[in-house]
């Protein structure tokens, strides 16, 4: 699978480099609405269950506060906040993350991938917060033991296992769906190659999945779990919530 690993040069920043908190850009564009789009943005776009990233772009002693980041043809679209006025096309500014908000968003994201592990069910939804997150299930009966998953769970982050990605083709994605745990939500396909994050070694693999989000680089780095409510959501829908302890 590695053999198609892209150059990390080719990746957005916030993919090859999940822990850059800050670094330098130039501004290429500035739309109608004041979105600022920069030529290689650190800020994480919106997108499967992932808030955008916030925090600012400073330029000439001020700072300019980024209140979200979207998808956008041409690159990563940042949201300024209200109020604030857009830097000139040709700019250049320091990127400064909420580091601490990325950072919890990472665990949260790689605790949500263990919660697929000990729950191993079709994923039916899924949203990441900063201090909470959450699974949908297809789920028709709720689990007899919660305080037994919240032990394996938390034995796996204990276990410290190594997080890391790697590439394969669209036709390989095609070739092993069991790789895919989401029902409705499909990985991006069509760039001819798509990301899976791997937990844990290749010859003890933990989990294996397509993800475009940021993770740790161990599951230790994520910290104790408690896992939440178990609500109904539907007839086969449960959905199971998870706070850091």
């Amino acid at each position: 699978m590695d053999a198609q690993t892209p150059d990390r040069a080719q990746l957005p920043l916030w993919q090859a480099y999940p822990y850059m908190f800050e670094g330098p850009a130039r501004v290429v564009a500035v739309d109608a609405e004041g979105g600022v789009i920069l030529d290689r943005s650190l800020f994480y776009p919106a997108g499967g269950g992932q808030p955008g990233d916030t925090g600012a772009l400073e330029l000439d002693g001020r700072a300019i506060r980024v209140a979200d980041a979207r998808k956008a043809e041409g690159g990563v679209r940042l949201v300024l906040a209200e109020g604030e006025r857009a830097p000139e096309v040709g700019a250049q500014v320091l990127q400064r993350l909420d580091e601490a908000r990325r950072r919890a968003h990472m665990r949260m994201h790689t605790a949500l991938h263990l919660l697929s592990v000990v729950i191993p069910l079709p994923v039916t939804g899924g949203q990441i917060g900063a201090d909470k997150g959450r699974l949908d299930f297809d789920m028709p009966e709720a689990p007899a033991d919660k305080d037994a998953l919240e032990a394996q769970l938390n034995a796996l982050v204990e276990a410290n296992h190594p997080v890391t990605d790697e590439w394969i083709s669209d036709a390989e994605l095609e070739a092993n769906p069991g790789l895919v745990k989401t029902m409705a939500v499909k990985p991006p396909m069509g760039a001819g190659q798509v990301r899976l994050v791997r937990i844990g070694a290749p010859d003890a693999t933990v989990d294996l999945q397509p993800c475009g989000g940021t993770h740790v680089r161990f599951t230790g780095e994520i910290g104790p779990l408690r896992i939440g409510k178990i609500e109904k959501k539907g007839k086969m829908n449960r959905r199971v919530s998870l706070t850091f302890a």
